[in-house]
């Protein structure tokens, strides 16, 4: 299913991407790269759905085109590209990684990693549409909370089965939520999910969600709503047309407005990202 191998030199190049050296496994190492990862690589379904009509996409982007797709048009992805192909790097770079498999409405619909590193555990996802810019901690005795304007991120400590529980809340009122297995899987075991998430009726076919993440901050693009957000602040901008969408994307995501125009057009009736 995927059918370009992941070479050094992809490796390479994707650590020139990144801004980041390749350096021995460590807790400090593991934090500065995935700051880096979600500040540069967006999470976005642009590239999902122009990657679909115009090579037929229901899979995976190689690492080369998903690299291309960073470098020559600001792309990024959604939870499958960006976690899977930083799970690749990281176990390049020698870390313990494991791939795993999160429920949602349904079972193993995202994808998380679960690194090891200087004797603890850490939950990271880069593919969240959230400000995880710092590995998140599993050997809890507390609530681990993330806040970022109208937003609240909870991770709860293990239940019993060993299972990680994120929430989000939006406003004070619980929005989303997901529980990650610590169950390591390989890529191919979400073959059939990844498919579907290429299918007509699936989210990210009916709506738009662009989020690019800064220790400074966040801006989101949900729908035809911009949102800037803060420290405890959102600013949120209704947009009044698929037009000031796309200059929106443009401007603030330095896409190609080419791309961006035709996926727009393309959309029907823009659903919520977050059911």
């Amino acid at each position: 299913m995927y059918e370009e191998p992941a070479t050094r030199d992809l490796f390479a190049r994707y650590l020139r991407m990144l801004g980041i050296g390749s350096v021995r496994p460590s807790q400090r190492a593991l934090s500065e790269l995935v700051t880096a990862h979600v500040e540069r690589v967006p999470f976005e379904n642009i590239s999902k759905l122009y990657y679909r009509k115009h090579d037929g996409l229901r899979r995976l982007p190689g690492l080369g085109l998903f690299l291309d797709g960073i470098e020559q048009h600001n792309f990024g992805g959604t939870c499958y590209a960006n976690n899977y192909y930083l799970h690749l790097l990281l176990e390049h770079l020698g870390y313990q990684v494991d791939l795993c498999g999160a429920d949602m409405a349904n079972p193993d619909v995202h994808i998380v990693n679960m690194v090891t590193v200087d004797g603890r555990e850490y939950l990271v996802d880069v593919g969240y549409a959230a400000p995880f810019l710092e590995p998140l901690p599993r050997d809890l005795s507390q609530d681990h909370v993330i806040s970022l304007g109208r937003d609240r991120y909870v991770l709860k400590p293990q239940d019993a089965e060993g299972r990680s529980r994120v929430e989000l809340y939006r406003n004070h009122q619980l929005k989303h939520a997901y529980v990650a297995r610590p169950v390591p899987r390989p890529i191919g075991y979400f073959d059939r999910v990844i498919a579907d998430s290429f299918a007509d009726d699936a989210t990210f076919m009916n709506a738009l969600l662009l989020a690019r993440f800064s220790r400074d901050g966040s801006l989101t693009v949900h729908n035809l709503a911009l949102v800037r957000s803060r420290g405890t602040d959102s600013h949120i901008e209704q947009l009044d047309s698929r037009l000031e969408l796309v200059s929106a994307i443009e401007r603030h995501f330095a896409m190609p407005r080419s791309v961006v125009s035709e996926v727009v057009q393309d959309l029907g009736e823009l659903q919520d990202a977050w059911k």
